[in-house]
């Protein structure tokens, strides 16, 4: 999950510690903190992690050490934000000029393309080195390797735009890199849509294309997911319902692959994590929402076969307001100061406030680049 805990500076924070650390003793199996950049100039918020040169070091390894007690792994979510990059800290790419209501970028050039594979490879490497127990390519949500896999916003004609084959040269290139720099025995994952969930946008069919594909490479995990976070576009976290949301994608991609398969979204108590696991859909269950409500939730589904978070009901929400919401839960899980009750305004005004003061704080610390 992207948490935008960092310091505004590409640094982890000790409420970001403390919170994966919570998770770790809480007795998840992975967590996976994204995103994660290799740079200042495509970040999705300015509370991400920057990974390069002048990182420090130190609290980063201390982010790893902590979040890795009781066994547990933390994996880098390796990204570029694109089209979804934080305007008030950097430039929106897309795989072609894109221009809609509340939405305008510049297409990625030939040059800025070819760079990309080495930008992820140097990012993973460092984060092996700091400590991560493995890094996912974030290939999901509308962030620019989604876009290039999108034959809504990829028109590309080049090499890298047309038919699936073409769209997904760019993600198989970087996958490649990625291996090469980290080596055979530390894990490397991807995080693909099922479907975009947007007229015209990328379909399941050609998404089970590029896990077909994928197979032929050396990952260690997919993990499926859906939607995108476009404004005006409803992200598959908000649509609600009662069940986990890509289990019969997952179904289908098993024919694709024999690589591992994480389903991730929906899933609100044991029973239906457990029915993913034992029907073949999923050999790992993502949780995201359910692990903000309660940190605790891996433990107590193992002595619980009732447990379950309750979910809060939000009605009439504004755009993105349930979504700042469970981000200002993840600084109440770090401070450990949850228990209160805030409402959506009160979250939405907190949350865009420290984005403000920490888009500040970025601008100043990556005037040069970096």
């Amino acid at each position: 999950m992207s948490d935008s805990l960092g310091d505004g500076q590409g640094n982890p924070t000790q409420t970001q510690m403390r919170l994966y650390e919570r998770w770790a003793e809480g007795g998840i199996g992975l967590s996976i903190i994204g995103e994660v950049q290799g740079g200042s100039e495509h970040a999705e918020k300015p509370g991400s992690l920057v990974l390069n040169d002048g990182s420090d070091t130190a609290a980063l390894k201390e982010l790893t050490r902590r979040a890795t007690a009781n066994q547990a792994h933390l994996w880098a979510q390796l990204g570029h934000a694109g089209a979804m990059t934080d305007t008030a800290i950097g430039s929106r790419k897309d795989p072609t000029a894109l221009e809609l209501p509340g939405l305008k970028c510049d297409a990625l050039s030939a040059a800025g393309i070819a760079a990309l594979p080495d930008t992820f490879a140097r990012t993973a490497r460092i984060a092996r080195d700091l400590g991560f127990t493995g890094v996912e390519v974030h290939s999901a949500h509308g962030f620019l390797l989604s876009q290039f896999l999108s034959p809504l916003f990829n028109r590309r004609t080049d090499a890298y735009g047309g038919s699936i084959r073409n769209r997904m040269r760019l993600l198989m290139e970087v996958v490649e890199a990625v291996r090469g720099a980290v080596g055979p025995s530390f894990a490397v994952s991807v995080k693909l849509n099922a479907t975009d969930q947007l007229e015209g946008g990328l379909t399941p069919q050609e998404s089970l294309e590029v896990i077909a594909a994928l197979d032929g490479t050396d990952i260690d995990l997919l993990d499926i997911s859906g939607g995108a976070y476009f404004p005006g576009a409803q992200s598959a976290s908000d649509a609600g319902g009662s069940g986990a949301y890509f289990l019969d994608f997952g179904l289908a991609a098993r024919e694709r692959t024999r690589v591992p398969l994480m389903v991730t979204g929906g899933f609100k108590t044991r029973a239906a994590a457990l029915a993913a696991l034992s029907e073949g859909a999923a050999d790992v269950v993502g949780l995201a929402r359910a692990l903000v409500l309660d940190p605790n939730l891996p433990n107590h589904w193992r002595i619980d076969n009732g447990s379950a978070p309750v979910f809060p009901r939000f009605f009439d929400p504004t755009e993105g307001g349930i979504t700042a919401w469970y981000t200002m839960r993840f600084t109440e899980l770090g401070e450990e100061s949850e228990g209160g009750q805030v409402s959506l305004l009160d979250a939405m005004e907190g949350y865009n406030a420290r984005d403000a003061e920490r888009a500040v704080r970025w601008r100043t610390r990556f005037s040069e680049g970096g």
